[in-house]
């Protein structure tokens, strides 16, 4: 007598996927490289205990398609960074993963080709090489914590991880969060609403266990011991909330909740309506605050390319724009340095303000 198979039903296939430890063994993150990560890390985590006055300005592609424009903005803002650095930390965005409400390209880890192919495999080991380059260049990097395994293969090449909108609430991210060994921002819902992320940072503050992989691969009992650098991102919901009066209702939140009123600001998404030419606007504002005596700012968030503006992944690949985004659209290098440079020049009298606990001129 025969049963009917009750597992799988919508399965096609299960391929091999390499362990973390053969793609670290591929790709090893060199001594000085590891030492780079470190130093960043902790300079991310004085910057939210107050202890290094400069603000965090997390920057760079809405996502990344093609390593070598990639690398070649990552050499322009390493130069940039080198610039501010008294008053500014600059932090490479690369996100290689891009969550999907319906469909649309799910990122250079999941689709490296971009033509539906999903050689995971593939896309995993090139951002692996890609962040290694990173960190031999001396470029700090942010990415979005989305699928539970990723860390494993990455996580010591970040230094700074977002939990995004979609997800904040999600238990197992909140719980994912808790093991990083790197600062976590955590946005705020779609709707606006700020209480998931402030419920996401107070989770991942504590210890969790759970489900996940080890280095070899296996399934293994996870059990952390609690992030306590998880912090909140204003991201904007059905309208924008990087004005004051948002940003002091967030302050008195997190106070209510007991948590360090330590805010980043996200100048793209819904607080610029994903229109990029307001990004330098919400951007300006953000310092004026800073500069008008707010003190729970530490950092912003820009999207920005090579060249401005998006573009549509053509069938033909070699059409594309080279360093022109193929999600969100955003700002192009020229406007990027203008404004970081500026603002670093106009928000240094009140970060050493900052510093010293009073108020600047």
């Amino acid at each position: 007598m025969s049963f009917p198979t009750t597992e799988n039903l919508n399965v096609l296939s299960f391929e091999a996927m390499p362990s973390p430890r053969e793609l670290h063994e591929r790709i090893p993150l060199a001594d000085a490289g590891a030492q780079f990560v470190a130093a960043a890390r902790a300079t991310l985590c004085r910057v939210l205990d107050r202890t290094d006055p400069r603000l965090l300005v997390i920057v760079g592609p809405c996502s990344i398609h093609d390593p070598a424009s990639g690398l070649d903005y990552a050499e322009r803002l390493r130069d940039l960074a080198a610039e501010v650095q008294d008053s500014l930390y600059l932090v490479m965005r690369v996100y290689f993963e891009k969550p999907r409400t319906v469909t649309g390209w799910k990122g250079f880890i999941n689709d490296p080709h971009m033509d539906d192919s999903f050689h995971i495999e593939e896309g995993m080991e090139h951002a692996r090489r890609f962040l290694s380059d990173l960190a031999a260049m001396g470029v700090p990097t942010a990415t979005e914590a989305l699928d539970p395994a990723s860390p494993q293969y990455l996580g010591d090449l970040i230094a700074w991880y977002a939990i995004g909108a979609r997800t904040s609430e999600s238990q197992t991210h909140r719980e994912m969060a808790s093991g990083l060994s790197a600062p976590v921002g955590f946005k705020n819902a779609t709707d606006g609403n700020i209480g998931i992320a402030i419920n996401a940072i107070r989770s991942a503050r504590e210890p969790h266990t759970f489900l996940g992989i080890t280095a070899d691969g296996t399934q293994a009992i996870v059990r952390t011991r609690g992030n306590r650098y998880g912090h909140i991102v204003l991201r904007g919901g059905q309208s924008p909330n990087y004005d004051t009066a948002n940003v002091s209702l967030t302050e008195q939140e997190l106070q209510q909740a007991g948590l360090s009123p330590n805010l980043v600001i996200d100048c793209a998404h819904a607080n610029s309506m994903k229109k990029p030419e307001l990004q330098p606007l919400v951007f300006r504002d953000c310092i004026h605050q800073i500069i008008e005596g707010n003190s729970s700012i530490v950092g912003l968030m820009l999207e920005s390319n090579i060249v401005a503006g998006n573009q549509p992944i053509p069938e033909d690949k070699a059409r594309l724009i080279y360093g022109c985004s193929v999600t969100d659209p955003c700002i192009g290098w020229e406007t990027t340095a203008k404004l970081i440079r500026e603002s670093a020049a106009a928000v240094a009298p009140a970060l050493r303000a900052r510093a010293g606990g009073v108020k600047a001129s």
